[in-house]
């Protein structure tokens, strides 16, 4: 992972903010494909490409925190997923964001 460093220790990472906007019955519409969804986010954690993923809980919005080369990569990853396949996520928007990352006490040393 890539970031700019600031002062020792603490440096500004480049990720994408992702927010995927629901379908009118997104609660409802999600619900057979929940579990293929879930999984893939999972697995993308796993692999470091996404950060932190949720919704809101009124299942209005959800937020996914990912790392891409350029915005294109953001929405080519969030095009993948199969709420977009199935109409559940129905707008995406992707704005870059300065992450703050903390080296853990020690390392380095």
């Amino acid at each position: 992972m890539s970031h700019a460093a600031i002062s020792p220790g603490v440096g500004i990472e480049r990720i994408w903010v992702l927010e995927a906007t629901y379908a009118p019955d997104g609660a409802e519409a999600r619900a057979p494909f929940r579990t293929e969804h879930l999984e893939r986010i999972a697995r993308l954690i796993h692999e470091g490409t996404v950060i932190e993923a949720g919704a809101f809980v009124d299942v209005s919005t959800s937020i996914v925190l990912l790392r891409a080369a350029s915005e294109e990569a953001a929405l080519a990853i969030a095009r993948q997923d199969p709420y977009v396949r199935e109409g559940v996520w129905v707008e995406l928007r992707v704005r870059p964001f300065g992450r703050v990352v903390v080296e853990p006490a020690g390392a380095g040393a």
